[in-house]
């Protein structure tokens, strides 16, 4: 076995964990980040980044090579349901501007080894093919590190030899003073740890892939929305759309995605249509049931953080910004935390990651109710057409939702009684 040591050990090289590790590496921490795939590699995802998202990127210094590198760029969203559609923009009248006034679409490959090169050069470990199996525990129940198996790379910076071609790879131990858990939806650490929780409802299932041909792609991300699921498209860079199918578990029970996708979409004329001279370009990759929140985002001497803290429903898509936000928010309580432990004060770095607790409710309280309500809406599509009937009447409430989902509007300005009013059908104002 290699046994390696270090201040923090991040479990997952997503966007969430790559934030994390650059941010604690450039606090001056020893950060070693394990992931069990080798990149770049695929992921299913929507692949959008709101523009509020734009500003932490910049501040890892990949959003202008992320600009160069072919990724498309956003003006908004266009959601349709049944014979009623809208549309809302993120550059508007409503008196809000973002870091950027555009968001972004780009292959996750690409984003995600643009973030991981950010945590190499601010001086993190990273460790590919690294599958994390186990929390090591202190007798007191601390956590202490990880327990994984090693089959890609090592890292020469703690002496992890690189397996022989061939090499089936070895025990890897990582002793840490402090392990964040940013290893998604089905997060090892969160279930090591008895924090994972399954939410009831909503119970989906998404089929990602990508598609060259699709017609009428613009400036904009779309929602397709029916009674059996919805359809998210959106252009990607190098005459791509990614198309996102996310449908309820009963209807889920597919043996074959790419055939079900086939299907799926050809059962809905408008979308048939579209894709009646597009070629598929990519896998199939399936996730899901959606909607889990840890029962609390940490645990002594670890923490979550991204999908593995919580995950509801993509339709909203802001998963990107909440995992990068999430990394920013969670930095300054695990430098504390692991301060307090070096000092041997477990008590004052349990109210540091419980204060973290507190910091990311508070943050993400409004889009979480918002997530909630949207996919309460999408759930009945009377209701469903009703709202896009009403907010395509309304082009400066539709802006306003957009703008929320954008991550530069604070949910606050349509989870109230006067916007509430308005989309329900009161005057708009002279």
């Amino acid at each position: 076995m290699t046994t390696i040591r270090a201040d923090a050990c991040v479990v997952g090289g997503g966007p969430a964990g790559s934030a994390l590790a650059w941010a604690l590496a450039r606090n001056g921490l020893d950060v070693v980040l394990l992931d069990k795939a080798t990149f770049p590699r695929r992921k299913p995802c929507a692949e959008y980044l709101s523009p509020q998202a734009a500003r932490l990127l910049d501040e890892m210094g990949v959003l202008a090579p992320l600009e160069d590198s072919g990724a498309a760029t956003l003006a908004g969203m266009r959601v349709v349901a049944g014979d009623a559609e809208f549309t809302g923009r993120f550059a508007a009248g409503h008196g809000f501007r973002p870091y950027r006034e555009r968001g972004l679409a780009v292959r996750r490959e690409r984003l995600d080894a643009m973030l991981l090169d950010a945590a190499r050069r601010a001086g993190a470990c990273v460790v590919e093919g690294a599958a994390v199996g186990n929390v090591r525990r202190e007798p007191g129940g601390h956590v202490a590190g990880v327990a994984a198996r090693i089959g890609g790379d090592g890292c020469a910076a703690h002496g992890l030899p690189r397996p022989e071609a061939g090499a089936r790879g070895g025990a890897l131990a990582v002793e840490a003073a402090h392990v964040v858990g940013a290893d998604g939806l089905r997060s090892i650490v969160a279930r090591r740890l008895g924090l994972a929780r399954r939410l009831r409802w909503p119970r989906r299932f998404a089929f990602a892939t990508h598609f060259a041909g699709v017609a009428g792609l613009a400036d904009l991300g779309e929602m397709h929305v029916y009674a059996d699921g919805y359809c998210g498209l959106a252009p990607v860079g190098d005459g791509l759309a990614n198309v996102a199918v996310v449908v309820s578990d009963a209807h889920a029970a597919a043996g074959d995605p790419p055939a079900f996708v086939d299907r799926w979409i050809r059962a809905h004329d408008a979308l048939a249509a579209r894709f009646a001279g597009a070629t598929r370009a990519s896998d199939v990759l399936v996730t899901g049931p959606f909607a889990s929140q840890a029962r609390r985002a940490w645990a002594p001497g670890a923490s979550l953080v991204g999908d593995a803290a919580d995950f509801f429903d993509p339709f909203t898509g802001e998963g990107i910004y909440a995992a990068l936000r999430g990394a920013e928010l969670l930095t300054p309580y695990v430098v504390d935390a692991i301060g307090a432990t070096r000092a041997g004060r477990h008590d004052r770095a349990a109210a540091a990651l419980a204060a973290y607790d507190r910091c990311r409710r508070h943050e993400f309280r409004g889009k979480w109710r918002l997530e909630r309500l949207v996919a309460l809406t999408v759930a009945h599509p009377p209701l469903m057409a009703f709202a896009a009937r009403r907010l395509g009447e309304r082009a400066d409430l539709a802006d306003l939702l957009v703008g929320v989902t954008g991550d530069f509007i604070p949910a606050p300005r349509v989870l109230n009684l006067r916007y509430a009013l308005e989309f329900l059908g009161a005057p708009e104002a002279a």
